[in-house]
């Protein structure tokens, strides 16, 4: 094999060796653009479903704080009617003991009558219009017949014992009487306030179920508004992957676009420079090949170290990330 013929083999090899780089460069660009798409898929189904859930808690939430609110008002009424009732209570209350006082010494006093008097509930104590009548009989008879001294005796001293009998069964019966008005007064002014207290009793009962269904209503609500802020911090981080995963998607087509428009022109460099790649040794290739490794990494090292600080990244710097060694002479 002569110089011409060893130089045009040199050449052939590495006009092959790109074409097949190329080559690779594109399967793996597709590969991994495809794998962008169905990860910006499912990103896309996830962000779906989670703005739909947010939407079906903001309608739960609403629904709760209706109920929420139906049932403070109906607190509110419950409230307000056992504030009347507890109005009349105050007012009520105080007459109820005055009375009850009251019923405790007419009783008291009868009682005293009765030990004083010796009277007992007989037929004869409530008849006072027959002792009435007897007592003005023996005054008449004092008064109008003839009697002996100790006849005239015998009378007064019966006068006088069926006066006495007859004062103290009036002023028992007026006892009596006012105990019963006042028992009676007593009777209708503590089913009064027995009912005022049953009331209060059973307000008191619906106000504290009231106030149970609503500490669960509140508490439902506030598990609503904490898995409604889960979804969404979710939802916006799914978004931010989005538009990492579409910022790639972007740098993968760009990089195909400019391989695809320079593979024409690299074929026709190549078959240009068939007659001038044999003059280079396989050692200066190696060498230059190696600084430009070197250079190229340094240069991808800093665009990566820009981009995880969260720095805004130039065109350039990003087609240095999404690019490789084989192909970044063309950029």
């Amino acid at each position: 094999m002569n110089k011409t013929e060893e130089i045009n083999a040199l050449s052939s090899e590495g006009i092959n060796s790109r074409k097949s780089d190329h080559e690779q460069n594109i399967v793996s660009l597709d590969s991994n653009l495809k794998t962008l798409l169905d990860f910006k898929n499912s990103l896309l189904e996830d962000q779906k479903n989670g703005e739909q859930t947010i939407q079906e808690l903001n309608e739960k939430i609403e629904v709760t704080k209706k109920q929420i609110d139906d049932e403070r008002e109906t607190l509110e009424e419950l409230r307000i009617k056992l504030k009347e009732v507890n109005d009349v209570k105050e007012e009520e209350f105080p007459k109820f003991m005055e009375l009850k006082e009251l019923v405790l010494k007419a009783r008291s006093q009868m009682k005293i009558i009765d030990e004083k008097s010796g009277t007992r509930p007989t037929r004869e104590r409530t008849n006072i219009k027959q002792l009435t009548k007897t007592l003005e009989q023996l005054e008449r008879d004092i008064q109008t017949k003839k009697l002996s001294k100790e006849e005239e005796r015998k009378l007064v001293t019966r006068s006088k014992e069926i006066a006495i009998k007859l004062h103290t069964m009036k002023v028992m019966h007026k006892k009596e009487d006012q105990y019963r008005t006042i028992s009676s007064q007593y009777g209708n002014l503590k089913s009064k306030i027995n009912e005022i207290f049953d009331r209060r009793s059973d307000f008191g009962n619906k106000i504290g179920e009231l106030k149970k269904i609503l500490d669960t209503l509140l508490d439902a609500r506030e598990k609503l508004y904490e898995e409604r802020r889960k979804i969404i911090r979710d939802v916006r981080e799914t978004a931010a992957k989005l538009e990492m995963v579409n910022t790639q998607i972007n740098a993968i087509e760009f990089r195909k676009s400019k391989i695809t428009s320079f593979g024409g022109k690299r074929r026709s460099r190549d078959s240009h420079d068939k007659n001038y790649a044999g003059f280079q040794s396989s050692k200066e290739r190696a060498k230059r090949s190696k600084e430009n490794v070197q250079i190229w990494n340094s240069m991808k090292e800093q665009a990566l170290k820009k981009m995880s600080s969260g720095e805004k990244l130039t065109f350039d710097e990003m087609r240095l990330i999404y690019s490789d060694i084989n192909n970044s002479e063309n950029f």
